[in-house]
């Protein structure tokens, strides 16, 4: 009897989780559920599924498109969960994980792509409801139903706009989290209330002018019924000319007191309603320390400044020392993680509050968040007084801190009733993502150009062994068309180049195209080499990129060396030389930039070209943030 009870109950619960699967192909707009859990095949990263958008996305997208694209499913696919919010007025595409999305013109309605992640009490659908005759053919297992109107119980999903969007649970890698605010009344059973059908809003008369095929060229056209629209209550994605990814380190050590421990979150409360908080804007957590630092909530806890606002009021005082060093580190370590909400092309800034002094060592752990990318800004309010200097435990901290000692990252406040008056300077500064400076790694900012010996002593197995050596080099940076970019030119008595800076701006693209590289054979004019490599790569290198010149050669150049290695050095262009087998030491040593023992490398054998690369990229890195921080 046991086991038959024991059957039935896994048979019933299977039944309640059993998920839908789709295809690749099946749009967000085809499927009237407003939230919904969905299984996406693998392969959905093809091209043939089109997307618009960037974190939010039209309803004209594929969905699983959308999943790969926003990062939460790779190619090998998985399950979603989907949640339909108000139309925009554009989406901006964007190249992400592999997938190439599209802009377009206002829309009817969008939608968002998250973690499976039931929300505790809804009932998500079993089998989808399409929006017409035409669904798309249901998987294995699936059933589809006619459109029925939604039934509105409570713990069914129902549609959200944005501005309610995204209580998500928080997954934060923490060893302490305390717990978010439960949203309000209002934010859990609002439902957004649409305009009858046939009214526009005054900015429809927009998509009057716009013609299809302008922007879907590839698509052909839209049909009819996509395009038709209906205002839909106001949202705010944000302020896209401040997309920044901001953790404020709150000081809640128990010398600060109530008082002042209040005055604090109202700052925080004044920058979030200042920021414009939004998925297409700047997104903000706050962490607070003391003895140790707890997590309140993370960025993509709360996706827009009132209901930040309004977890921000709930925050209660921790107590404990000031161990601002300890909280530096808890954040470079754990905060901006992808599970955390963390966006590769957004900035990650920190703004740390600071009562007096510290009561550990910040001067390591800003060191290396600055090294991970991250922008420190800090805020010192009331410093030691003269008697009380001698209990400092690092003198000058918060210029060890920063990311540059220039002032512009630097707030000193006097009294705690004039830090309201650091608002709108912080604001502003922070949002400068121009000035931006330590969102420069030494992986994310450099246009670097691989000079490759291509002469007949190397031998066809060995220039693939050297092929594989640049690979596994050009893995450890991240590449975009704003980030690192990497260059080609294989040489024997004439130079070839086998790709620009600008051809290719993903690292699937990247390593594909090295991998496609020939073999050529003959002779070794390695100075003629490098002037034709200044020439055809360098020249048309980015102002603000560190120029990187990796010269892989196995014998003696049949041309002078010191003259072209002259140039690339006053040009800027930090060059490194990589000798194997019967290469000229010291024609290694002036080709490389001083000093020597830094940049120049000899190799016995083809074979071992691989042990060098994590010597290579510590040099590269050590170089870059060795640079002075005014």
């Amino acid at each position: 009897k046991r086991t038959v009870v024991l059957t039935m109950k896994a048979s019933v619960i299977e039944m309640f989780l059993a998920v839908p699967q789709i295809n690749c192909d099946v749009k967000a707009g085809k499927i009237i559920n407003p939230e919904f859990i969905v299984k996406c095949p693998a392969g959905c990263q093809d091209p043939k599924f089109h997307v618009y958008g960037t974190d939010v996305y039209a309803s004209y997208s594929s969905v699983c498109g959308a999943a790969v694209h926003s990062g939460v499913l790779d190619n090998s696919g998985g399950k979603i969960l989907v949640r339909k919010v108000a139309g925009l007025s554009g989406y901006k595409g964007s190249y992400s994980n592999g997938v190439q999305s599209l802009s377009l013109p206002r829309w009817r309605e969008s939608f968002i792509v998250l973690e499976s992640k039931p929300k505790k009490g809804v009932t998500y659908p079993s089998a989808l409801t399409y929006s017409s005759s035409k669904s798309p053919a249901p998987q294995a297992g699936e059933t589809t139903k006619a459109y029925q109107r939604p039934p509105i119980p409570a713990t069914t999903a129902q549609p959200v706009t944005l501005m309610e969007l995204l209580a998500v649970t928080v997954a934060v890698a923490t060893p302490t989290i305390l717990p978010s605010p439960s949203p309000s009344a209002a934010s859990t059973t609002s439902i957004p209330r649409p305009e009858p059908v046939g009214q526009r809003s005054q900015e429809m008369g927009e998509m009057d002018s716009w013609k299809p095929g302008s922007v879907l060229l590839d698509e052909g056209r839209v049909p009819k019924e996509e395009l038709s629209t209906q205002s839909l209550e106001p949202v705010s994605l944000g302020d896209p000319n401040c997309k920044i990814d901001l953790s404020f380190l709150i000081d809640g050590s128990t010398s600060i007191g109530k008082r002042r421990f209040r005055i604090q979150k109202q700052l925080l409360a004044g920058v979030a309603q200042a920021l414009d908080i939004g998925p297409a804007g700047p997104l903000m957590g706050v962490v607070q320390y003391g003895d140790n630092p707890a997590t309140h909530f993370n960025l993509k806890t709360h996706m827009n400044s009132r209901d930040l606002k309004t977890a921000i009021e709930k925050i209660t005082q921790r107590g404990g020392l000031s161990n601002v060093g300890r909280a530096i580190s808890f954040v470079t370590k754990n905060f901006f993680s992808k599970a955390n909400g963390n966006r590769s092309s957004a900035p990650n800034v920190v703004v740390v509050m600071v009562d007096g002094w510290p009561t550990d060592k910040v001067e390591e752990a800003s060191r290396l968040a600055r090294e991970s990318g991250i922008n420190i800004f800090f805020i010192t309010i009331e410093g030691a007084a003269e008697n009380e200097k001698q209990y400092v435990v690092e003198p000058n901290f918060a210029n060890k801190a920063v990311c540059r000692t220039n002032g512009f990252y630097s707030f000193h406040v006097q009294s705690w009733f004039g830090l309201h008056k650091t608002l709108q300077p912080l604001v502003k500064r922070v949002c400068d993502t121009d000035r931006l400076a330590c969102s420069k790694t030494c992986l994310n900012s450099a246009d670097i150009g691989f000079v490759i010996d291509g002469s007949s002593s190397v031998g066809t197995g060995n220039f693939r062994t050297v092929l594989q050596f640049v690979t596994n080099l050009t893995k450890e940076f991240e590449i975009s068309d704003t980030d690192t970019r990497i260059g080609a030119v294989q040489y024997t008595y004439e130079q070839r180049l086998e790709f620009g800076f600008d051809q290719y701006s993903s690292k699937p693209d990247i390593l594909n195209a090295i991998k496609r590289v020939g073999y050529w054979s003959g002779g070794t004019s390695t100075g003629a080499a490098i002037n034709f490599a200044l020439e055809q790569l360098f020249k048309k290198s980015k102002p603000n990129k560190r120029k990187l010149m990796i010269l892989i050669t196995d014998g003696r150049s049949y041309d002078d060396v010191r003259i072209p290695a002259m140039a690339a050095h006053l040009k800027g262009v930090i060059t490194y030389a990589i000798g194997v087998a019967w290469a000229a030491q010291e024609e290694l040593e002036v080709i490389a930039t001083h000093s020597a023992r830094d940049h120049s490398f000899f190799v016995d054998e083809f074979d071992n070209l691989y042990q060098y690369v994590p010597r290579i990229i510590q040099n590269i890195c050590t170089e870059f943030n060795s640079q002075p921080r005014n």
